[in-house]
């Protein structure tokens, strides 16, 4: 079948355009794309993605070339139709689409770390055809896209009430910021937590903060704007950053101030800016927990000091995404009414219009942007 699809063109861009599709074989499902999450990952893969890894995960910067590929890794859908071997899902069922998909047999899954899973599924070039070449897709997914042709590991039923919009950015952003305080920090109840960035994944780590119980939550950015989502989602002090502080010392400053001269229990830093990478180091308390959620992929230089006296610094993957367990826990809360995606979609677009969709997320004009693919 012929489906469009928005086809990095090797040179940092990308253009829509169809691409062939066979029908789906073995444990494969064709979905029928209702929303797809726009991310900087996107964005920044779109630039910097070298030609064939073997794997998703095995992705490296190697430099400007990029690959060509159906872009697009959070996204929600109907299930058209399945292969033969598939058993968990038929046509017609809703669901949303998760990136990294355990094996359950290899190592890191052996050793309960299945975001690490050195066996993930994903498809071969084969299964996709553009300009008379094979393709294949970001992520094993490709959500940016009317139709994905993905593995049956890949996808997550959908048994509560909820837009797809929403039900699109749970595969990654949400994912990643709610995982990092709940599954990787271990945010404690009654403790102090700041927040570096009030993004989608910032806003999704003061939520899980919020669930784990913490008693302050400090949400740290440069925009007003974004600091009044905060509070909505649960933030419960705000500092505005300057631009002009690359330190962003007088921000340390204030939370030593407001926590007995001690420092925050935990930080999380969210906001994809590499010379931020050391900073929630400096916010946290000697033994506190910092964390890297953004996953920033850069060199930087760090003073040794700020690790003193017994401070973490983890810099997890995906949250340490367990899909059994936390997207069961995600669609809850967000039935329940506890977990709030609706409010974290600013914006959305067409699948025209994804350039837009890159400038406003690039530019900060929104928190989480979302297609809607009609």
């Amino acid at each position: 079948m012929q489906i469009t699809a928005a086809v990095t063109d090797g040179k940092g861009s990308f253009q829509l355009d169809a691409v062939e599709l066979k029908p789906p074989q073995a444990t494969e499902v064709l979905i029928e794309m209702k929303a797809s999450g726009v991310c900087h990952t996107d964005y920044d893969c779109m630039q910097l993605w070298k030609e064939r890894d073997p794997r998703p995960e095995d992705f490296r910067r190697v430099g400007p070339r990029a690959s060509t590929y159906i872009m697009g890794h959070e996204g929600s859908g109907v299930v058209l139709d399945t292969g033969s071997g598939v058993t968990s899902l038929k046509a017609g069922d809703r669901v949303l689409l998760n990136w990294a998909v355990p094996c359950h047999h290899c190592f890191q899954c052996k050793c309960g770390a299945t975001n690490l899973c050195e066996q993930r599924a994903q498809l071969s070039d084969d299964r996709f055809s553009w300009r008379g070449k094979h393709i294949n897709t970001s992520f094993a997914l490709g959500t940016m896209a009317t139709h994905a042709l993905v593995p049956e590991q890949a996808v997550v039923k959908i048994d509560v009430q909820i837009p797809f919009v929403s039900a699109s950015i749970l595969g990654c952003g949400v994912m990643t910021g709610f995982g990092s305080a709940v599954n990787v920090a271990k945010v404690s109840r009654g403790s102090s937590v700041v927040v570096l960035g009030c993004g989608g994944v910032g806003l999704s780590v003061i939520q899980g903060a919020r669930y784990c119980g913490a008693e302050r939550i400090f949400a740290i950015d440069v925009r007003d704007s974004r600091l009044a989502m905060a509070r909505c989602f649960g933030a419960t002090e705000t500092i505005l950053a300057d631009r002009a502080d690359p330190n962003l010392s007088e921000a340390v400053r204030q939370i030593v101030d407001a926590t007995s001269g001690r420092g925050a229990d935990y930080a999380f830093e969210c906001t994809a800016v590499p010379e931020l990478g050391p900073a929630p180091l400096a916010f946290v308390r000697n033994g506190g927990v910092a964390v890297g959620v953004s996953g920033i992929e850069k060199s930087i230089a760090f003073n040794m000091e700020l690790f003193e006296w017994d401070k973490v610094y983890v810099n997890p993957l995906y949250g340490q995404c367990n899909p059994a367990r936390d997207f069961p826990l995600l669609l809850r809360l967000y039935d329940e009414g506890w977990l709030k995606l609706d409010e974290m979609v600013t914006r959305t677009y067409s699948l025209t219009d994804l350039a837009s969709a890159f400038d406003d997320m690039l530019s900060g004009r929104i928190a989480k942007g979302v297609l809607r693919i009609e």
